[in-house]
């Protein structure tokens, strides 16, 4: 079943590549090192960066599953969109998981055909799986999981507390119809080995400014301009919804009921800390028209009690009855993230049997796009 989604050429651009006309400007043939523009010590930075979340991502890959995953690599390499082409097999699973904020732009997951099924025949426990709709739901969540772990590894080394990602999507296509970044990209090559001697190839891809970005926040180097700034349009929904600070989503909206609040009022002082003026922007009538638009669109939110960091042998060596100390002392607010992003905090409270987060103060629009 093929699924057209953002993650394949538009027909415009198709005819351009079909005239020899690259509408993309990709430009030369692949080189070993990095190239036009893009330095070499950034692609090495890059690639020890990507290199260093395999371990954690293979312990993550094998309990998701229940198999044993071993994630090598990558090689980060400079492509242009020719010399990328010739290293996929012709029908490929495309996910789009462009970074939205941090260091917005383009973030493409390519994966050959055989490899998507095992892992979606992995984790629904099914032979002969089809790269279906479910199979492809299935495939945008491994891949979801990848994409949140890369942006705690990023988020604990750049100091950048923003990075989001859109909600990964996941479409099987010809390789010829694949988007591909504008220019010379960075492309990492990944070895994976999903249990009983399968092995395969699968490639992350990261436009040039993303690329860019990302190493320049990794060796301490000063950000550009478009990561300091928030993306003037990603996929337009993506947007409007960084441009209104979240706030079409008015905690009315939310309803915290998700959370186990159940509704409960709590009295003046609680209800007046989230009303609708805190998050709703001063716009006009036109911003308000657009994010009426997306109010049935659902979002994840996580409340996070707390982080830390262990070795792997540390966390392999944990069973029942160990305790991990988090990094927030008891009392503290905890932290209310929709898609990654911290939105307010609250306390913990209990309704009933149920765990439930009552809002103590609303982070303020500035505070989340400056947060670092």
């Amino acid at each position: 079943m093929m699924m057209m989604s953002d993650g394949a050429l538009s027909q415009a651009e198709i005819d351009a590549l079909l005239s020899g006309v690259d509408s993309s400007a990709s430009g030369g043939a692949s080189t070993a090192v990095a190239s036009g523009g893009f330095p070499e010590a950034d692609r090495a930075v890059l690639e020890s960066f990507l290199a260093s979340t395999t371990g954690s991502q293979s312990s993550n890959l094998s309990m998701m599953t229940g198999a044993t995953v071993s994630l090598k690599g990558p090689q980060v390499i400079i492509n242009g969109r020719d010399s990328f082409l010739e290293q996929l097999t012709e029908m490929v699973t495309v996910v789009k998981a462009d970074f939205s904020s941090g260091f917005p732009g383009e973030h493409i997951f390519i994966l050959p055909d055989d490899c998507a099924k095992t892992i979606a025949s992995l984790m629904n426990k099914e032979e002969n799986i089809e790269l279906d709709e479910m199979a492809m739901s299935v495939i945008g969540e491994v891949i979801s999981q990848m994409v949140g772990h890369q942006i705690t590894a990023l988020a604990d080394k750049t100091g950048n507390k923003s990075i989001s990602s859109v909600p990964p999507e996941a479409s099987n296509i010809p390789k010829a119809v694949v988007a591909l970044p504008a220019g010379d990209f960075a492309g990492a090559i990944y070895e994976i080995e999903l249990g009983e001697g399968k092995n395969f190839k699968f490639w992350e891809v990261l436009g040039p400014s993303v690329a860019g970005d990302i190493a320049k926040a990794l060796s301490g180097g000063p950000a550009s301009a478009q990561q300091t700034q928030r993306p003037s349009a990603n996929a337009g929904m993506g947007a409007n919804m960084a441009a209104m600070g979240m706030g079409g989503m008015g905690m009315g909206g939310m309803g915290m009921g998700g959370m186990g609040m159940g509704g409960a009022p709590f009295g003046p002082t609680n209800v007046q800390s989230v009303q609708f003026p805190n998050l709703m922007p001063h716009g006009g009538p036109q911003e308000a028209g657009n994010i009426g638009l997306i109010m049935d669109v659902f979002m994840e939110m996580t409340v996070e009690l707390g982080r830390t960091r262990k070795l792997i042998k540390e966390i392999l060596a944990m069973g029942e009855g160990t305790i991990i100390e988090l990094d927030k002392l008891a009392g503290e607010p905890v932290d209310i993230l929709v898609n990654h992003k911290l939105i307010a905090k609250g306390e913990v409270v209990v309704i009933d049997e149920n765990f439930g987060v009552r809002v103590t103060e609303i982070v303020s629009p500035m505070e989340r796009f400056n947060d670092h």
